[in-house]
């Protein structure tokens, strides 16, 4: 278990911050650790029981900030749990084990099974969207619905955006500005502006101090996205700059028939504030809990 932080202070003020957004979440909720033979694993619950299961996970670089304005919506209808991921800048552990191994699958698992869930519904995000889709390859018995935020996985992510990430990485603050308006497309339409704003301060902050991942998500094998039989919901930004939208709409077209897809437009790597069309998906095209 690596260090992911530049600093021990530098963690400190992400976490610090991260527990003051957690303090005021904006519907009533518990937090508490999962176990797992991959370290502990932190989740915000929030919902009735007596609602179907809903697991939220965010992308890279993030934590569960990513569905602060989502969060009461989903509420209202199921039981949620927002996750942070392992090796991310949330209060799970700091593991990172490797995209090749079926570690995310297996960890994902134990948490379903910890939460004493049969089978729930996931909505997942870029880097969590290939942890989701990791999922329901292998347990897809286990996923009543998946929603897709502009995941990895179904196309190879586009070099240049690392190679901008990088260069913009030595260029200090508007280095890190320049990079966050990379990932959102230079767009704001699909997030109200006060949300974004503070969306991109504690962005700014996690990309100050935080290591992120280096290695490539792996595509999915034509064999493995055939075991995708659940009801599928998919968005994607059309001015995605890192996973290109339409190589990634096409095979998933390719190997699940069943799969709704939107193309967002104006919109980047960042997709935000769509509680709407995810829940409509659910109580309209999804399966039934």
């Amino acid at each position: 278990m690596g260090n992911i932080y530049k600093s021990e202070a530098g963690k400190q003020e992400v976490l610090g911050q991260y527990r003051q957004i957690l303090a005021g979440w904006p519907v009533e909720n518990h937090q508490y650790e999962v176990d797992t033979k991959f370290g502990p694993t932190f989740i915000i619950e929030s919902g009735s029981k007596d609602s179907p299961p809903l697991i939220l996970l965010h992308g890279s670089v993030s934590n569960s900030f990513t569905w602060y304005g989502d969060v009461a919506a989903f509420s209202k209808t199921h039981n949620v749990y927002a996750i942070d991921i392992i090796g991310e800048a949330g209060l799970s552990a700091a593991s990172r084990p490797g995209y090749e191994s079926d570690a995310y699958a297996l960890w994902l698992n134990e948490i379903i099974n910890a939460l004493k869930l049969s089978s729930c519904s996931i909505v997942a995000m870029s880097l969590g969207g290939w942890m989701a889709l990791s999922f329901a390859t292998v347990y897809p018995d286990k996923v009543d619905n998946l929603v897709l935020l502009c995941p990895g996985g179904l196309a190879h992510e586009k070099a240049s955006f690392l190679w901008k990430a990088i260069f913009f990485s030595l260029l200090g603050k508007w280095g890190q500005l320049q990079t966050l308006k990379l990932v959102g497309g230079g767009n704001t339409s699909s997030s109200p502006s006060s949300e974004l704003g503070e969306d991109l301060r504690f962005a700014s902050l996690i990309f100050k101090y935080f290591k992120p991942r280096t290695a490539k998500m792996p595509l999915f094998s034509n064999q493995s996205l055939r075991q995708l039989t659940m009801p599928i919901f998919m968005l994607f930004g059309d001015s995605d700059q890192l996973i290109p939208a339409d190589k990634s709409t096409n095979r998933l077209k390719q190997f699940a028939q069943q799969a709704k897809i939107e193309l967002l437009p104006g919109t980047g790597h960042l997709i935000v504030s769509q509680a709407d069309r995810i829940l409509h998906f659910l109580e309209t095209e999804g399966a039934v809990s």
